[in-house]
């Protein structure tokens, strides 16, 4: 009998893992979405050998002096082969030149702190500056506290980015992933011109456990999935992994200040 854990979290069949893999870490018989790391959507988002990245070498300190932190920043690099939770880059999709920033949730939960508020800055301001779109994929479990303040600060710093993106007429989208909570929510991820899903993933603010603590009642069912969250409209799509880059690319194409640049004619 197999393992639990060597079972899909939604249809309970036994896990192939090679075939989890060649099918971009999704369940071939209900394509249920694992957590993926950066590198591994390159891979499948970015066209081949095109991807270059860039603030690489940024790295966390240790703003409050608490006792322990840098060990667990080291920890977490060595288990992700990361220097914190966002891999930043340019690459083409298609052939069309974009910046692209990659979240892990496996480097503390995706929290973001000073580098990952930096970085993300940094991406959307190139993209500003460059004229090239930006696509974020997010996952987080909200502020990295260790840091206090200077945490909380990353909400102001990228939406702020975002705003000069916005302004320059840019195309941005998101794609969040499970799970997308806390302060990557509450700023950059739904600030973009299309904010695309995953199946299934979580997305919110706060908890289900700490809103059912707060306001004790019971929530709906599926509250905070993806699809939740479609009807209600704080997603534009649902889109899965086998789709996205056919799908960002033709969002692309279909933006009018890409559209205005390349001679191409808008459809309605």
């Amino acid at each position: 009998m197999a393992e639990q854990k060597d079972l899909c979290p939604r249809c309970g069949i036994k896990q192939d893992k090679y075939a989890i893999e060649n099918a971009l870490f999704t369940c071939p018989a209900c394509q249920y979405h694992y957590r993926m790391e950066p590198t591994d959507r390159i891979k499948y988002i970015a066209d081949e050998n095109t991807f270059e990245e860039f603030s690489e070498n940024i790295k966390s300190r240790n703003p409050i002096a608490l006792s322990g932190y840098e060990e667990k920043l080291s920890e977490a690099a060595h288990k992700t082969n990361m220097r914190d939770a966002v891999t930043t880059g340019t690459c083409k999709i298609n052939g069309k030149p974009v910046v692209l920033a990659l979240m892990s949730f496996n480097f503390m939960g995706g929290s973001m702190g000073s580098v990952v508020g930096e970085k993300i800055s940094r991406a959307l301001l190139k993209g500003a500056n460059e004229d090239i779109p930006v696509i974020i994929y997010a996952t987080s479990g909200g502020a990295r506290m260790q840091e206090g303040v200077f945490s909380l600060m990353q909400m102001a710093k990228t939406s702020r980015a975002a705003a000069v993106l916005d302004k320059a007429g840019v195309p941005y989208f998101v794609i969040l992933c499970d799970p997308t909570t806390g302060g990557v929510t509450a700023s950059f991820a739904m600030l973009a011109d299309i904010i695309i899903a995953e199946p299934d993933a979580l997305i919110g603010f706060a908890g289900p456990r700490v809103i059912e603590g707060t306001i004790r009642q019971s929530l709906p069912e599926g509250f905070q999935r993806a699809e939740f969250q479609l009807k209600r409209g704080f997603v534009d799509l649902i889109v899965t992994r086998q789709e996205q880059k056919s799908v960002i690319s033709r969002l692309i194409d279909l933006h009018p200040r890409v559209g205005e640049r390349t001679g191409m004619e808008r459809e309605i």
